[in-house]
């Protein structure tokens, strides 16, 4: 079969199948030294039932995550980069990088921990060969580096031999077991006998990191003929195949030893086989394997992480060498890194944390597609169907939880290491060529979120300002695009609204262009709105679709923002407008600035609100409130300012204004002004005013444009003045 064996493309790359480029690179790593040298303990500890359920556990973290692998991997096109470059185009390059950086890392040092094992093992089966542990452990991590260096193709023809003499010393094993079997034996090592500080959490910790091995084939993604078939078929059949090794081997080494036999710090595996020689042999292959896998998969991350420009320090480790475009400088720096680990000696320190990157690898992976199937986004059409987004979920969890139990203190540091750099990240604000499911995510939630406000019924406790600002060129208006966003304070929607003159046909192209501009204005000014562009030859006909029609369910917008205009012949258009937002039944707001409308900067002094009437005073208070919430008005002073009858009870209103403030729980200076000239008493009462909100009433009807010309009064009062019409659908009493 052709998934089986090395193939080549048309270009002649080339390029592996399942059993060499995904099966065999993963057995070779979950078949390694605990298998060896921990698993007797295991045995010995947890009995046979605790052990296969020790492997079960173990085992079915792995198939979930197998199955997310197969979910991910057959819904994209995959390339060079493996875990990387599936988590990278499913949750963003945030979460990629994270993974690139620290799951290169751990597989590096790897590379450390199995060229040391290597070594260890070779000096166990000839002692004789005297204390040059370093350089032998040199001259072995250059070998490695010799055969990665040449190629994949040549790495896996090595790790093929690597195989047939790992299955050699496995056979070697199962033929000195079964000459030992004892069902007396075998009915005394069947249940647990916990010991010392070992219990089933502690073994399980010591078993798991052998079946960590699943994501060797998944890192050679970019020299698979078919990616998309070999990941999920050879992750399974991986899986499958180690896990018969390892209940066969649990059985049998419970059948043939003892359980002070197996607990004992001997090399019990050699002990029981046929021959002592192949499983040495198997140690030592194993190792190697594991050493040539890591050795291949890290400088594979490294170089698909570099060509995303991410960093562009990294940049020099994304060029390939050769036809085969081999990652060789990323590969020079993998031995580097690993190369310093053997100097340095011990790595027991560090191994733990090695152990949480790839955890976090593989909840990763979990991770993405389980926020791919919640998304419900129509681009995930994996065609691996067998999964679900709650056992993806249940993998990721599992995988935090594995790696608590670990090791709690390293967990910790992973974590925090994790978070940092994805931090880091966040803030270089790196723009991707590629798409993620952030967007689809938030649709979904954003459905879900539009379909139930749809079913609530409104009430005044949960009004929110949903702003149609009509801004026009919004760069030439930067006022009223900045009171916009100030007034929803972050707690609701702005829309900032173009109404361009002509007719639809003619006038699209600069309808799109001025979208992409206004678009682009908000990205650069860091504004919280939404762009709207609408093309008609009436302007009133274009208000009246934008009020209609813009927005949707819940979401669509209760007032409406526009500027004053001091040109007397806009007064009856002015005054048009405001007739038409009302009987539409949208609440008003006139903005008129007294700077520069191209230079606007947060006016200094007071916020005072004209208390003229109950139902403008609520949204205006409402407003002002609202207003003071953002970090830079947050000092000024709250004014309500309520002209009154020079006959009125100044006491009883002041004492009711107090009432209504409370019930309201708002703050601000109550100033009762007994006046027959409610406008002047304002102007003389102002006190340095930043923003003045002033409530009016629009007709019904006004051909003659008298409304607007009646407002100058009011417009002409000191500092920023803003007009509020409260269409009726707001309350401080909620």
């Amino acid at each position: 079969m052709k998934s089986y064996r090395s193939l080549s493309d048309n270009k002649g790359l080339t390029k592996f199948g399942t059993f060499g480029g995904v099966f065999t690179p993963s057995v070779l790593t979950i078949l390694g030294v605990i298998m060896f040298m921990r698993y007797p303990s295991v045995v010995g500890y947890a009995g046979v039932w605790g052990s296969l359920l020790i492997l079960l556990a173990a085992e079915s973290i792995s198939v979930i995550t197998a199955l997310s692998l197969g979910s991910v991997s057959t819904n994209m096109q995959v390339k060079g980069g493996g875990a990387y470059y599936l988590i990278s185009r499913s949750l963003g390059v945030e979460f990629g990088g994270v993974i690139a950086i620290f799951f290169y890392i751990a597989q590096a040092v790897a590379v450390t921990m199995y060229v040391i094992g290597f070594t260890e093992a070779l000096f166990s089966a000839f002692p004789a060969i005297g204390p040059w542990f370093r350089i032998v452990a040199t001259f072995t991590n250059i070998a490695v580096l010799c055969c990665v260096y040449i190629g994949a193709g040549w790495t896996i023809r090595v790790q093929y031999i690597i195989f047939a003499i790992l299955m050699l010393s496995i056979v070697s094993f199962y033929i000195g077991a079964w000459e030992n079997v004892s069902m007396e034996i075998l009915t005394a090592n069947l249940q647990p006998d916990w010991q010392g500080d070992y219990s089933f959490f502690t073994v399980f910790a010591l078993f798991f990191p052998a079946v960590t091995g699943i994501m060797a084939g998944v890192n050679m993604s970019g020299d698979l003929k078919e990616p998309s078939r070999s990941i999920p078929k050879g992750t399974f059949m991986a899986i499958g195949f180690t896990a018969i090794i390892y209940i066969t081997i649990a059985i049998l080494l419970a059948a043939s030893k003892s359980r002070p036999a197996l607990l004992s710090s001997t090399f019990v595996i050699k002990d029981i086989a046929w021959s002592g020689t192949l499983i040495y042999a198997g140690v030592i292959s194993a190792t190697l394997s594991s050493a040539l896998g890591s050795m291949m998969g890290a400088p594979r991350i490294l170089q698909a992480f570099a060509k995303d420009n991410v960093f562009k320090f990294l940049n020099i480790f994304g060029h390939g060498s050769g036809s085969s475009n081999e990652p060789r400088r990323a590969i020079i720096l993998t031995f580097v890194i690993s190369q310093i680990g053997i100097m340095a000696g011990d790595l027991d320190s560090i191994a733990p944390i090695i152990t949480m990157f790839f955890l976090m690898t593989y909840g990763t992976v979990n991770l993405a597609c389980f926020f791919e199937g919640i998304s419900r986004n129509p681009s995930f059409r994996p065609t691996f169907r067998f999964n679900h987004w709650s056992i993806a979920l249940l993998g990721a969890i599992g995988c935090l939880a594995v790696m608590f139990l670990i090791n709690i203190i390293w967990a910790t540091v992973a974590m925090v290491l994790a978070f940092g750099t994805y931090l880091l990240i966040v803030r270089a604000k790196i723009i991707v060529r590629w798409g993620d499911l952030g967007s689809g995510l938030a649709f979904e939630q954003a459905r879900k979120a539009l379909l139930k406000l749809e079913q609530e019924r409104y009430h005044p406790k949960n009004w929110r300002p949903s702003i149609l600002a009509l801004s026009g060129g919004a760069w030439d208006r930067l006022h009223l695009v900045r009171y916009a966003c100030l007034l929803s304070a972050d707690r609701g929607i702005v829309s900032l609204a173009q109404i361009i003159g002509g007719n639809i046909e003619e006038r699209f192209i600069l309808r799109d262009k001025a979208e992409k501009m206004m678009r682009k204005f908000i990205l650069e000014e860091r504004l919280p709105a939404f762009p709207v562009v609408i093309v008609d030859e009436n302007f009133s006909d274009a208000l009246k679709a934008l009020l209609q029609c813009h927005g949707i369910g819940g979401l669509r917008p209760n007032t409406l923002l526009l500027g004053w205009s001091a040109d007397s012949k806009r007064l009856q258009s002015f005054s048009s407008i405001l007739c038409l937002a009302k009987k539409m039944n949208r609440s008003i707001l006139v903005i008129c600035c007294v700077q520069e409308e191209e230079k606007w900067e947060v006016p200094e002094g007071n916020i005072n609100v004209w208390w003229s009437d109950s139902n403008n005073g609520q949204l205006m208070l409402l407003l002002a409130f609202l207003l003071k919430e953002d970090r830079e008005w947050c000092d000024r002073s709250l004014r309500i300012l309520r002209p009154v009858s020079p006959k009125a009870d100044v006491e009883n209103l002041t004492k009711e204004m107090n009432q209504m403030l409370s019930v309201a729980r708002i703050q601000a200076e109550i100033v009762i002004l007994p006046t027959e000239d409610p406008i002047s008493a304002v102007r003389q009462n102002i006190d340095f005013s930043a923003v003045l909100f002033a409530g009016f009433e629009p007709p019904d009807e006004d051909p003659e444009g008298v409304t607007a010309s009646k407002l100058e009064e009011i417009i002409n009062l000191p500092g920023d003045v803003i007009l509020v019409y409260n269409a009726g659908d707001v309350s401080l009493m909620a």
